[in-house]
């Protein structure tokens, strides 16, 4: 069965988690947790009678090769979430910077074609000092609208009306490229709420086997290393060591110096 399937299959139980109970992967990346809760499976084999007889569920055994192949497809479409959002980035900051220079043509006409109209030159100075993503967006939209509504003092001026158009329109694209681009966009959020769902989803039958299977196999050594997660096991190792090592070697005379005298 493909990942693709495994994702179908359990799509309905994993957008099921509510918000208050969904985890993300801090700890461990999902590539090692699937790969370690496939091993963890293989593993349990053997126990399944001592396993059973304190209570696990085996069908939440069964399950666990479904559970990896669905997060690792809910991790692959995150993934493509986070590189279209890069690419609509890069979209962005190239048309924005058109949007930039349009704004600023237009507020340098509107200043002189308004020149002795204190209060529209009062509105074309509050578009020009709010200078933030959303405010450049919109300033094309307050200014395309304020430049028709002050048709007779811009034709004086020989002022280009394409340009309200213009305006207008790159208004409405860079509200499109700023929306694909955000991080608060519904495609990015959605699939990286999906990937830390289908995670949760995995993670409650991983601690179910782990917590029975320690249980079980608390005074044999043996069979219990398997009950217990080889990457954090490595990962506090080596903490240990950078923090041992950082208390052995000594400061420099040049982080240290002695004091003058």
């Amino acid at each position: 069965m493909s990942y693709i399937e495994d994702y179908n299959r359990k799509i309905e139980d994993i957008i099921a988690i509510p918000d208050d109970q969904i985890k993300s992967p801090k700890n461990t990346p999902t590539e090692i947790y699937s790969q370690e809760a496939l091993t963890l499976y293989h593993w349990c084999q053997d126990d399944k009678e001592e396993l059973t007889s304190k209570g696990l569920n085996w069908t939440v055994v069964e399950d666990m090769p479904i559970r990896c192949g669905a997060l690792y497809e809910a991790e692959f479409k995150w993934r493509q979430a986070q590189s279209l959002r890069r690419k609509a980035e890069k979209i962005w900051v190239r048309e924005s910077l058109k949007g930039h220079d349009l704004r600023k043509e237009l507020i340098h006409h509107f200043n002189f074609a308004f020149r002795h109209d204190s209060s529209l030159i009062k509105k074309v100075k509050e578009i020009a000092k709010k200078s933030t993503r959303d405010y450049m967006i919109h300033g094309l939209y307050d200014l395309s609208a304020l430049g028709r509504d002050n048709q007779d003092l811009l034709k004086k001026i020989g002022f280009d009306f394409t340009l309200l158009d213009l305006a207008a329109k790159k208004y409405d694209e860079l509200t499109t490229k700023n929306a694909a681009a955000s991080f608060d966009s519904k495609d990015y959020i959605d699939a990286k709420t999906i990937r830390n769902q289908a995670y949760t989803h995995l993670k409650e039958a991983v601690d179910l086997i782990r917590e029975c299977g320690k249980f079980v196999f608390c005074r044999n050594a043996y069979r219990l290393k398997g009950y217990r997660s080889n990457h954090l096991r490595k990962s506090k190792l080596r903490y240990t060591r950078r923090k041992k090592l950082s208390l052995t070697v000594p400061v420099s005379e040049s982080e240290n110096p002695e004091p003058d005298r």
